[in-house]
């Protein structure tokens, strides 16, 4: 393993007595100019290969990036050298938004938690895809998922209206795009998972989706990402609904609104979604109740609280088909790409002969 991936531990104590925004910034940056350097770049260069599919597509491994670690998709080609087998980047609004009022973003080290009330802060469509354009990682055979969402202003009765305009932007340039209907910090966002919204929101995308694969000759998978916090009666219903309209794929989960794990903690009190190892016990039982109501078909990606290879490992157990890091990330450095790749390639190997 590169000098990168074991220096990181020495890096954290620095990074941490940051801002978590501002470290944030620092580290995507830094991650940046390594990869950027000639000389630099072979330190960053991790492969680590376990093939899988997902949604008809070839990864390199199962072990994915979560979108809103690269926001505005401008660090794409450098994070790809982590060893992930697929990237997401977004979520992306229409039109170019700050997110909300800082600070906001908090960790929570004793529980290896981040909570943060981002607000979808980014560049917007055009810039986004100026990134995606320029980066080439799918060159080389790089999967990348580009992950959409509403802005702030747009009523909630017209958010259709929003995702239709990043479907369209995105799709030429992705290999999947991810529907963010689950962050907690866009106001009434998560209501599109329930009753009538859901229907008429992926019945848009379907046509949508229908006219774009004419126009480019290809069909873009699509996924939707939902929270942790649904009871068991909605997750039955987002089931129910999502293939009878095309649907690939489910992203499980999002951050979740709940403090219960943290409870006591300094910054529990703070408005926004918690990330990190509380989740992973709320996204296993979603993933559990998807899988036992979908059956086989269809996609779901786990996601939520992984921290070491045998989480990775329980959300596979549970019913996923791949997994995405983000907070674990933060808290572990990139040695937790090729944990898990490790701890899921011991878990798919046949038993010995005895």
């Amino acid at each position: 393993m590169s000098l990168l991936f074991n220096s990181y531990p020495l890096a954290r104590p620095a990074l941490f007595s940051l801002d978590a925004e501002t470290a944030h910034e620092l580290t995507l940056s830094s991650l940046q100019k390594a990869y950027d350097c000639r000389l630099t770049r072979h330190l960053l260069a991790s492969r680590p290969q376990l093939p899988a599919r997902l949604m008809g597509l070839s990864l390199r491994n199962p072990v994915g990036l979560a979108a809103g670690l690269d926001k505005n998709g401008a660090h794409i080609d450098a994070l790809g050298q982590l060893g992930f087998g697929f990237i997401e980047v977004g979520t992306v609004t229409p039109r170019p938004q700050p997110g909300n009022p800082k600070p906001r973003m908090y960790r929570l080290p004793e529980a290896h938690c981040l909570i943060n009330r981002m607000g979808f802060n980014n560049d917007g469509l055009k810039k986004f895809i100026d990134n995606v354009r320029q980066s080439e990682w799918r060159n080389g055979g790089g999967i990348l998922g580009l992950n959409i969402g509403k802005n702030a202003d747009t009523p909630i009765e017209r958010a259709v209206d929003d995702y239709l305009i990043g479907l369209e932007g995105v799709y030429p340039h992705a290999d999947y795009v991810t529907v963010n209907i689950s962050s907690p910090n866009t106001q009434n966002l998560r209501s599109l998972q329930e009753g009538s919204e859901l229907p008429e929101l992926l019945k848009a995308l379907r046509e949508k989706r229908k006219e774009l694969a004419d126009k480019h000759q290809r069909q873009v998978p699509l996924a939707v990402k939902i929270a942790p916090d649904l009871a068991a009666e909605q997750i039955d219903v987002i089931a129910d609904t999502l293939p009878q309209y095309g649907v690939d794929g489910i992203i499980a989960t999002n951050t979740t609104i709940t403090r219960n794990a943290v409870e006591g903690h300094p910054h529990a009190g703070q408005a926004g979604g918690l990330s990190g190892p509380p989740v992973h016990a709320l996204s296993l039982a979603v993933i559990q109740r998807l899988r036992q109501r979908l059956g086989p078909e269809m996609a779901i990606i786990g996601v939520g609280g992984i921290h070491d290879g045998k989480h990775a490992q329980e959300k596979m157990a549970a019913g996923a088909d791949a997994v995405q890091l983000y907070t674990g990330l933060i808290y572990r450095g990139p040695a937790l790409v090729k944990d898990c790749v490790n701890a899921l390639a011991r878990a798919a190997a046949p038993a010995p002969a005895r």
